[in-house]
This record gives structure tokens, sequence and C-alpha cells, in this order.
């Protein structure tokens, strides 16, 4: 009878004991870190809509590190990346100081996760190993010397070395996402085709094109000032041990009011995947019942889910 009491009064103990952990493991958020403070782009807009994104989430605590204005001395810009699970870029500027441009490189080389997002495949084109870690950029005086332009023919990717400036979009609209990856972590369960809210599309990028894995693509129609070729939009790029999702998706408007790429569901849902599977290997979200359809985009003018629409 002793010895029956105190087994019971053990496994009474070992709960106790045990249960607070599992909470906090349970409520245990992943650190991110949102990189901006120049850009040609608006991040007085886009940072501020990044955190409101992923804090309201409620799987990430946000820190967001602004670097001085453009010309400004950058020498006190020295994030500590290995604090974090996850490294949002917003940011194309002036070039980092050399201590932080080998901290990054080493914290994306040991394996931390990288979210690339919209114009931040813009920055530093002569910086080579950047380059590798984005896979694919624009602007700023990427031409054939920068690597081939990407883009899919068929279905089937093209790598093209021919000439020609990195980096062109037509004019902003409503178009199509085309899946081509559906079993990957990020896009599992989420439609083969919805349409996305009024944004620029990228095209004509080039750079290394090391893309692991191209998640979803788009029509760059010549009737609106683009290539006339299936671009890629959305995709995991093959770096070492490292995580790097890039979405070229996103561009910021004028106000959080008035926002529609980023109030676009479709952008924040696969902006909360990837940056999970940047940060951990895995998503364990669910595919939300808001989420665009091929008919019409939906919108988060908010910037978070509404009530039930994760269940």
């Amino acid at each position: 009878m002793k010895s029956s009491l105190r087994i019971t009064l053990a496994i009474i103990i070992a709960l106790f004991t045990i249960a607070p952990t599992n909470v906090e493991a349970k409520t245990k958020k992943l650190k991110a870190l949102i990189v901006s403070g120049q850009n040609n782009h608006n991040w007085q807009v886009s940072h501020r809509v990044l955190r409101l994104i992923l804090d309201q989430s409620g799987l990430f605590e946000c820190d967001i590190m602004l670097t001085e204005p453009a010309g400004g001395d950058m020498s006190g810009f020295t994030p500590d990346f290995e604090k974090y699970d996850v490294v949002v870029l917003d940011y194309n500027g002036d070039r980092w100081p050399k201590q932080t441009d080998e901290a990054f490189v080493k914290y994306v080389k040991r394996g931390g996760g990288v979210v690339v997002y919209h114009a931040a495949d813009n920055a530093f084109a002569g910086w080579e190993e950047f380059n590798k870690i984005i896979a694919l950029g624009g602007w700023e005086g990427r031409n054939e010397k920068s690597g081939p332009y990407y883009y899919l023919i068929n279905g089937i990717g093209v790598l093209d070395n021919g000439p020609g400036a990195g980096g062109s979009h037509g004019q902003q609209r409503e178009y199509p996402m085309h899946c081509r990856n559906e079993k990957h972590p990020i896009t599992k369960g989420l439609p083969d085709n919805w349409i996305h809210a009024r944004d620029e599309m990228y095209d004509r990028m080039r750079g290394p094109a090391n893309i692991k894995d191209l998640l979803y693509s788009g029509y760059a129609d010549e009737k609106t000032g683009g290539s006339g070729r299936e671009e890629p939009l959305v995709f995991t790029v093959d770096y070492g041990k490292a995580r790097i999702f890039h979405i070229m998706l996103g561009h910021a408007g004028p106000t959080l009011d008035n926002n529609p790429a980023m109030q676009c569901t479709g952008f924040q849902v696969l902006l909360l995947r990837g940056a999970e599977w940047a940060a951990t290997g895995k998503v364990k979200q669910a595919v939300p019942a808001d989420f665009p359809t091929d008919k019409r985009p939906s919108f988060r003018p908010a910037y978070k889910a509404p009530y039930g629409a994760n269940k």
C-alpha cells in the first residue's frame, strides 16, 4: 500500500514538474530581426507592416534594426544576427560595415534563416556572396556579368546568359500566381492558382540563379510592360545549410491603409509560412479559410487573420 502511494505521489510530482515546461514550449515564439532603414521603396511603411504581420500571427517576436540614412555613418550598424531564428531583409542602400558583412555570411552559412523580401534583392550588386544568398537580383547595375536570367518555358526553368540589364517590371496590376511545387512545406495545401492583389511583378531578374525550390511563378504580360515570360516570384535558395526564402511580392503602398500588395492575404500567408520554414525547417500553420481564390484576391487590411480563419 505504501509502495503504491509513493508511486502515485511520484507521478503527481512529475506531472506538475513537466507541465509548465510543455506549456512554455508551446507558447515560445520565434525571434525575428527585420533589417531596414534605406530602400528605393517605401521602407517607412514596409518595415512596420512586416512587423505587424509577424507579431500579430502569435508565432514571432520581432525586433527592428534601422541603418542610418543614406550617406550616414554605417559603422554603428552591427546587428547580432546570432540571437535570431530568422532575419528578414527589407533593405537596399549603403554597404554595411565589413564586420557586419562577415557576421551575416557566418550566420547564413551555419544554417541561419533568411527572408529576402521584395526590393531587398536590389541590394549589393557588387557583393558576390550576397548575390549567392538571394539567387536572383535586379537593378543597381546588374547585367550579364551578374549571372544569367532565369525564367520558365513550358514550366521548365531556363538559364539565359544573353546580354542585358537585370531587373524590370511592368505596370502594377492583379495577376495569377502559379504553384510550381505543391509538396513543399511552404506551399502544401495552398491553391495551385490564385489571384494576387495589385502589385509589381519583377521580371528579367538575374544572378547566380541557385534556386533550390521554385514555389510560385507568374506571367509578366507584355501588354502591361512585362517581359512576356513566366517569371520566378517565390522560391527557396540553395546555399549550404541555410534556409533562405525569397519572395518578390509585396510592393509597399503610400500608407498602412493604402497598401494592397501587402494587405493581400496571399502575400501575408506566404510571408508567415516562409518565415516559419526559414526559422525551423517546418510549417505548422493551417491553410486559412480566407486565402485568395483563382477568381479574386482577398485582403487582411489590419495585417492579421480574421477570427476563425485558421481553424
